[in-house]
This record gives C-alpha cells, sequence and structure tokens, in this order.
C-alpha cells in the first residue's frame, strides 16, 4: 500500500475520462504516480514501511503467450494501476510488489514521471535512433520533450521541435533543440533520419511521411481518439521505403526511467507547471483539453 505523494494528470486519463480508451467504470484514474510506502503484505520481500517508490501500472500474467515470449505489454491478461484497476488519484493505492520500483531519494514529483519517461525510452529504442541521426519531434507538451531528452541521449545531434506554444518551444531549446518551428509548412521534407509524431493529431500523424527521408523511420506515438482514421500516402511510403512503427505502453523500462531521472540526464522540473489537490482534477483535465499556454504537466498532490 503506497501513501501517493504526486500523481500526474496524463492524456490518456483525459481519454479514459471520456471512454475512449482501456477500462470500464467505475474506475479510479491515475498511473503516473510516486509515494511512500505504508503497510506491505506477508509475502513482500523487496520492500518495508517507509521505502520511497514509483509505481509501473502495467501488471503483466507472465503466464500467456505473449508475457512468455518477452512481449509483457501486450499481455492478454493485462491490467493496470488506474485503468482497469484503482489508480493513484487517491490518498492511498495498493499495488503488486513486482509493480513497484525503489526511487531513493529522488523527489516525488519527479518520479511521478518514471512511468511517462518508461514509455518513451521503449519508444526511442523502437525508433532505432543511430548517432548523428537529424530528428524532428511533432509537439512539444511533456511527452515531445521528454521524447527530445531521450533522443539526444541516444546520440542524435540535430533535433527540430514543431510546437505552436513560444513557451514549450524555449523549453525544447534549453533541452537541447537545435530548432522550433510552429507550423508544419516551416519544416524540410524528405529532411530527416526519424520523424516522431508526439500529438497523436491525426492531421499532424498524415503529415510524417513527407517529413521522412528516404529508408527513413517514423515513430506513431502520441495517442489519437480511438477510432480516428489516418490518411497516409501509400506510394510514398514504398518510394521511400520507411520503416513505420508505433508504440504502446512500455516493456519493463522503468529502471531505465529512474536511473534516467537520477542521473540528471532527464531533467523533468521544468515540466511541471500545476500542483493541484485531488478535487482538481476536472480542473486539471479542462487546462489540458484546452492547451492553455503556460500548461505542461498537471500534478495532483493529495
Amino acid at each position: 500500500m503506497v501513501k501517493v505523494a504526486a500523481c500526474g494528470i496524463c492524456g490518456t486519463d483525459v481519454h479514459i475520462l471520456r471512454g475512449e480508451y482501456l477500462g470500464e467504470y467505475p474506475v479510479i484514474p491515475g498511473h503516473e504516480f510516486a509515494g511512500e510506502v505504508v503497510a506491505v503484505g506477508e509475502r513482500v520481500s523487496r520492500f518495508r514501511a517507509g521505502d520511497r517508490v514509483a509505481v509501473e501500472p502495467n501488471i503483466a500474467c507472465d503466464n500467456c503467450y505473449n508475457c512468455l515470449n518477452n512481449r509483457q505489454n501486450f499481455c492478454l491478461n493485462w491490467q493496470a494501476v488506474g485503468v482497469t484497476r484503482p489508480g493513484g488519484m487517491a490518498e492511498y493505492v495498493v499495488a503488486p510488489e513486482k509493480a513497484v520500483f525503489d526511487i531513493g531519494t529522488l523527489a516525488y514529483d519527479e518520479a511521478a514521471f518514471v512511468e511517462p519517461l518508461s514509455c518513451v525510452v521503449h519508444g526511442i529504442e523502437r525508433a532505432g535512433i543511430r548517432i548523428g541521426d537529424r530528428i524532428v519531434i511533432l509537439g512539444a507538451g511533456p511527452i515531445g520533450l521528454l521524447l527530445l531528452q531521450v533522443a539526444l541521449s541516444r546520440g542524435a545531434t540535430d533535433i527540430t521541435v514543431l510546437e505552436r506554444q513560444a513557451a514549450r518551444l524555449d523549453l525544447a531549446k534549453a533541452y537541447g533543440a537545435r530548432r522550433g518551428v510552429s507550423d508544419l509548412s516551416d519544416l524540410t521534407p524528405s529532411g530527416y533520419d526519424v520523424v516522431i509524431d508526439a500529438t497523436g493529431a491525426p492531421k499532424v500523424m498524415a503529415a510524417t511521411v513527407a517529413l521522412a527521408r528516404g529508408g527513413g523511420t517514423v515513430l506513431l506515438f502520441g495517442v489519437p481518439p480511438r477510432g480516428s482514421a489516418l490518411t497516409l500516402d501509400a506510394f510514398e511510403i514504398f518510394e521511400k521505403g520507411l520503416t513505420l512503427r508505433s508504440s504502446f505502453t512500455s516493456l519493463r523500462n522503468s529502471t531505465q526511467a529512474i536511473a534516467l531521472l537520477q542521473s540528471g540526464v532527464v531533467r523533468v522540473n521544468d515540466l511541471v507547471s500545476h500542483r493541484l489537490p485531488l478535487e482538481g482534477f476536472e480542473r486539471g483535465v479542462a487546462m489540458i483539453e484546452q492547451g492553455l499556454d503556460g500548461v505542461k504537466k498537471v500534478l495532483l498532490v493529495p
């Protein structure tokens, strides 16, 4: 049992609230959180009361066909804290021992980023970024800025970021982006080794193929609305010999995420724009949906 210290509102939480994602009502949301262990079951061996932890929300059965082939994120019996089980937008939450990770002295606000950062690590691994790659990231919300930092850590040297909000573009440059633009027309056609969509907006996602160079890679990372259609130029995909990939949750990447945060390779303090009490959940969702200037990661602090 974890006493929650900080829980992030994620775009996925908005989709869950609107009935556009996995899970069924009633459910307590919240899958990006950290806190203090206050009680443990009799068979728990790695933790005791007082430990500071983050929770990996994805719970695999470890016994189905996908789990036995190291595809735990596609577990046929998949569950997730905050999606199919009660989550971290509460004062206390219970999670299985295997889903809990020691954060040491990492601040709780930072540790609330372990889950989204683990997803980003998995996505960057799927993108196959190489040293010296030219990359464009579409969207500089909290996820886009995490993608930027992890891509740099993998050796990318020339990253362009597309974002309409000037403050987010400034932050992207502070985190290492070589250039920032505010309109798709400002980007170079066929100019990038890897194109990463972090918006989930079908109109933006559709532009990725034109931006990738021949033999390049497109990573569709953002979460689009369920049932939305995506139109891509089939001949251009063929002609360029592109690799198109998506990325779903994470695949045992929480330890890597904690290491990146503890080392300072990934910085997240500037990504937190608002801290609200639990009763501020709907207000936080409204701010995110409206895309208000200055809104980045909204944390609920019980």
